[in-house]
């Protein structure tokens, strides 16, 4: 295509963009910023439109139809500053009588729902591309994939690994304008991903800058954990809420999270509904994670150096990184529910770090553990899983299509006398 850039490195989900091209009339594409959006719609595109120049802005807001115009695929990048322009869109697709692959609209914010009123079912389909995984930046060789172990898939090999290296991806992470910058220089990136995102949020209303970078410490801090509002709320307040702003406070919080899930910047990671139904067994609060473990390392102002003198930080953000490249593969899979990726916990105390469920019923438990000296005590925590979800055969569950450990430093990926997978995070891909 003209416009893709000779930088660009492929990513997992061009296949599912081509497809999607093929079967609608326009695709969007959204993320958080900087993760590539522009760049992957380019490689796929014959011309484009910018709408965050101001000056193309006010010239497309006298014309809405100026910004279609353009050799198709046509990129109408950062659509969102002009809401109506969703509107727009499913007309022009409509007035093509059936041509596909004509618009790719992408953004890095979602806007109102009163500011749209139709919801593009049927004409606009939607992807949702995140950081790059560690097989994009070829940090993984791809080795094992989460698609060939769903089929039974899988080839013994020896992996190199070295959890400094693994340190420094994770305050790298995962943003393709860090790929080409020497590491020390790469960790900047998220801390000023984060400065323009607060700024970017109190210029335009949505939350005071200081509450916002506390509410942020305050889910870095408490990453990995279903964190409550008391908890978050006490946080950005430095100390105890009393009964009278206990509302307020929750009204604020709940605010907050919209802000950023509109965003992109953070997900929640729900609880398995598992195949053992009873609700007294299940608690399902959703764990709040960032989309990349780099601002959470920024936001706790840890660097390399830190991460390995820390071993629980650094356990709690290799847990993040592989999270973030589970959801990637996940995603890009057959059969993938748009939210692939879970985790359990039960009222016996027995919690999975990851659980992987297509639309077929099949499903993955998988255990996060930094260093193979620890995956005995996950293999054991699968074990244990399976034996639950299999012990009533009258609920007629499927067995796990698989089990697996992640682990940072490991030399090999093997297969346990269980029947459980230890699998360094270097192997991994779709």
């Amino acid at each position: 295509m003209k416009l893709r850039n000779p930088e660009y490195k492929d990513r997992l989900l061009d296949k599912q963009l081509k497809n999607h091209l093929r079967a609608f009339g326009a695709v969007e594409i959204v993320g958080s910023m900087w993760c590539g959006k522009t760049w992957m719609a380019e490689a796929h595109a014959e011309s484009k439109i910018n709408l965050s120049n101001f000056k193309t802005r006010e010239i497309i807001e006298a014309d809405l139809s100026l910004a279609f115009d353009g050799g198709k695929p046509h990129v109408i990048d950062e659509w969102q500053e002009i809401p109506a322009l969703w509107d727009e869109t499913r007309l022009a697709v409509d007035a093509a009588a059936g041509k596909r692959g004509l618009f790719i609209l992408t953004g890095s914010s979602t806007p109102k729902k009163e500011e749209t009123v139709h919801s593009g079912t049927g004409r606009i389909s939607r992807i949702h591309l995140r950081p790059m995984s560690l097989f994009e930046t070829e940090d993984s060789n791809g080795s094992v994939s989460l698609g060939g172990l769903f089929e039974g898939r899988f080839k013994k090999a020896q992996v190199q690994t070295d959890l400094r290296r693994i340190a420094d991806l994770i305050c790298k992470g995962g943003w393709p304008g860090a790929l080409h910058i020497e590491p020390d220089a790469a960790q900047l990136i998220p801390n000023q991903y984060l400065d323009t995102l607060i700024s970017s949020v109190g210029k335009k209303g949505e939350a005071n800058e200081y509450r916002l970078r506390r509410f942020l410490v305050s889910l870095a801090r408490n990453s990995g954990q279903a964190v409550t509002y008391q908890t978050i709320a006490s946080d950005i307040i430095e100390g105890n809420i009393d009964s009278k702003n206990e509302l307020i406070s929750q009204l604020q919080i709940e605010s907050l999270f919209t802000v950023l899930k509109e965003r992109f910047i953070i997900e929640d990671l729900c609880g398995w509904d598992a195949p053992v139904r009873s609700k007294s067994r299940v608690r399902i609060k959703p764990k709040r994670c960032f989309v990349d473990p780099s601002l959470t390392a920024a936001l706790l102002g840890a660097n390399k150096d830190r991460l390995l003198q820390d071993g629980q930080l650094f356990g709690k953000l290799f847990e993040e990184l592989v999270l973030r490249d589970l959801r990637i593969y996940a995603s890009c899979m057959e059969g993938a529910l748009p939210d692939p990726v879970k985790y359990y916990r039960d009222s016996d105390n027995l919690e999975v770090d990851a659980i992987i469920e297509l639309r077929d019923g099949r499903w993955a438990g998988i255990e996060i553990k930094l260093s193979e000296n620890k995956a005995e005590e996950g293999v054991k925590n699968l074990l244990r899983l399976k034996n639950k979800i299999m012990s009533n055969p009258m609920a007629r569950n499927p067995e796990p299509a698989f089990l697996a450990v992640i682990t940072g430093k490991a030399d090999f990926c093997r297969k346990t006398p269980d029947g459980v997978y230890i699998l360094p995070c270097t192997s991994l891909t779709a």
